[in-house]
């Protein structure tokens, strides 16, 4: 026999039409209000999302990240890194970056500014890790331009007690690479 999931009263049996799920109106609306009620990781609460320590370490021993463009003094992955008051969009990047951007409206600022960084010149490589949203003008304009690497499942962000509720990718800019003279 079914039962309700909030209060496991029995359901009437049905002999036609949708199943019901809740027993009354009232423990329909009391479920509606506890999911409201979800941890910042399930709502855009908090645009701010902290890299996972395994995925940056397994990135960093592979790229060697010399700057965090966008990062808190609690959460910096490198020692040379931009936090909000020092505002990482108005700096130079150079060197070899790591970005994880605040997962907002300004988003495509953030991978304008990694994909500029590099074809300028500034900045050797930069490694953005962003939500895999390919249905946004962001992506299009400038994450479609970098390497892109869709992670599996879904990441548990720093100080999460569930994995994120969206797909995450890797989005790489390179600058270009050096051309070898080859001897006369």
């Amino acid at each position: 026999m079914k039962r309700c999931p909030r209060c496991r009263s029995p359901l009437p049996a049905q002999a036609t039409g949708r199943r019901r799920v809740w027993c009354s109106p009232a423990c329909r609306y009391a479920a509606y209000r506890r999911r409201r009620q979800r941890s910042v990781h399930f709502s855009s609460a908090s645009s701010e999302w902290a890299t996972p320590p395994e995925l940056f370490a397994a990135l960093d021993a592979e790229h060697a990240f010399t700057l965090d463009a966008c990062a808190t003094a609690d959460n910096a992955k490198c020692s040379h890194f931009f936090t909000r008051k020092e505002d990482g969009l108005a700096q130079p990047w150079t060197d070899r970056v790591w970005c994880n951007p605040p997962y907002g409206r300004a988003i495509g600022l953030w991978l304008q500014k990694a994909w500029e960084s590099v074809q300028t010149g500034q900045a050797e490589l930069v490694v953005c890790l962003v939500p895999a949203r390919v249905d946004t003008s962001w992506w299009h304009e400038y994450a479609a331009r970098g390497e892109v690497t869709f992670l599996r499942g879904r990441l548990r962000f720093g100080g999460g007690e569930a994995s994120a509720p969206f797909p995450s990718a890797l989005v790489v800019f390179r600058g270009a690479l050096p051309r070898h003279k080859t001897a006369a």
